[in-house]
């Protein structure tokens, strides 16, 4: 059997390509690794597993990912489908229970009928007179007209070696690191407190866990920070971290306030444990699981070695007893420099017939990654029927920005990169700074909901195959 399309890869990016095109008739080969050969930052073998935060950040439409969000669900994104059905208490933030976020993305997936699913990994590729030629370590091998690697930033060393090759480039790279977890009942509420930021007087409980620190408190334990053994750095001489991720003995190295100005900062909290009121610094954790038995501490990103780890996050008030069920941890994230090797189809140059989608490509974030990877399975859908290529949405748009940004941005300095309102095309005239934002939003749907509604009249969905609404 030849398929249409081999999909590389059951992250977000790759289940929500896969997702996308099987709901448009087209048959997918859905080739995942795990739970055979794990990563070091995986713990299960269920599609999307969350491996950092179990937040997909702001849901307000007004923020550039919670606009990013409304626009996949035009388009009928099963990650975002999954997001709200798992969703925790978390304020403005979507968060979910990892578990069950995953396990509806799996059930999605393997009750589609045109997805094959194979549990193996991927060694190589080639190509044939029919496409690409998957070659697994079983030795089982997938024909398919066109592949998507989808294989996020914990691609198998197998695989980056071929993508090394084929593409005549370093990997561009970062090191990325994982919270510790808390299990809930060790959190001391005596001296902890819930509550949101700014959140209003007619709540009696906030969303977050609270752990409030004096001056000294935090003076004692940004040094203890400073003087944590670390993890070493392996196979390269110089840790290169992403800005939105920093671990906090990086922050610290920066300052001794940076913590207090970052995740720490305690604004828009009151400590009704103190008549003082305001603390000098707070811990946030945010609930981690459907149940809330599990916490994770926010922003709390580490490579401090584990017995460092206990010691010091039990200086923590309201964290003197607390039972870790995770400690923090890093790892090696990968990422290409797309504006150089790929096409406007999110193809290799060096090999054509073979593209790639998600974090690999030099987007941040699990809702960037999904929506890159649901971009290209319409896309791939289109070529599939051998019809033109489907056009990105305009750079109005949050999906077509980011699209824009990874494919046209300056190769020189090219790195991962969260969705943001200065990757969009600007309004035209002179406005208002507290009308922009209004303005980026009205604009961006309009045009995603006349994308979306051209895409519905140029592709006939095969409906015969729906479990889900498509749009």
């Amino acid at each position: 059997m030849i398929f249409p399309v081999c999909v590389i890869g059951a992250g977000l990016a790759g289940s929500e390509a896969a997702y996308q095109l099987a709901k448009r008739g087209i048959a997918v080969a859905l080739v995942e690794m795990r739970p055979k050969k794990m990563t070091p930052a995986h713990q299960t073998g269920l599609a999307a597993e969350l491996v950092c935060s179990n937040s997909l950040r702001s849901d307000d439409p007004h923020n550039a990912v919670g606009l990013l969000k409304r626009e996949m669900e035009l388009l009928g994104s099963l990650v975002i489908r999954a997001a709200r059905e798992a969703r925790v208490p978390a304020g403005s933030a979507l968060a979910v229970d990892r578990d069950r976020f995953s396990g509806a993305i799996t059930r999605g997936l393997k009750e589609l009928p045109l997805i094959s699913w194979f549990e193996n990994e991927t060694v190589d590729l080639q190509s044939d007179e029919n496409g690409v030629v998957v070659q697994m370590d079983s030795g089982q091998k997938i024909r398919a007209r066109r592949a998507l690697i989808a294989s996020g930033p914990l691609t198998s060393d197998s695989l980056g070696q071929w993508i090394k090759k084929t593409t005549g480039e370093a990997f561009l790279y970062f090191y990325d690191s994982i919270a510790p977890i808390v299990e809930a009942e060790s959190i001391d509420l005596g001296i902890a407190f819930k509550a949101s930021r700014y959140q209003s007087a007619t709540r009696t409980e906030g969303d977050y866990i609270n752990c409030p620190m004096t001056r000294a408190e935090y003076e004692n334990f940004v040094e203890a920070i400073a003087r944590a053994e670390l993890a070493e750095v392996h196979d390269f001489d110089r840790a290169k971290f992403f800005e939105g991720c920093l671990p906090i003995e990086e922050m610290v190295r920066r300052g001794p306030q940076t913590l207090a100005f970052g995740p720490m900062k305690p604004v828009g909290l009151v400590n009704p444990h103190r008549s003082t009121g305001k603390p000098h610094a707070v811990v946030q954790l945010r609930q981690d699981n459907l149940h809330a038995s599990l916490y994770n501490m926010v922003g709390f990103q580490t490579r401090m070695k584990w017995p460092e780890q206990g010691r010091i996050f039990r200086m923590i008030p309201g964290l003197a007893e607390a039972e870790f069920v995770r400690f923090g941890s890093m790892h090696r994230n990968t990422y290409l420099c797309s504006p150089v090797l790929l096409n406007g189809s999110f193809e290799l140059k060096q090999f054509p017939g073979v593209h790639l989608a998600g974090q690999i490509t030099g987007c941040e974030g699990y809702v960037e990654s999904a929506a890159v990877g649901l971009f290209c399975g319409c896309l791939l859908a289109s070529l599939s029927r051998e019809e033109e290529a489907q056009s990105p949405p305009p750079p109005t748009t949050a999906l077509g920005a980011l699209v824009h940004h990874i494919l046209k941005a300056d190769p020189d300095n090219f790195q991962p990169m969260n969705v943001n309102f200065g990757l969009f095309a600007p309004l035209e005239g002179k406005i208002k700074k507290k009308e922009k934002k209004e303005l980026f939003v009205s604009r961006a749907l309009t045009d995603m909901q006349a994308w979306a509604d051209h895409f519905k009249k140029v592709f006939a969905c095969n409906r015969e195959t729906s479990l889900l609404p498509l749009f």
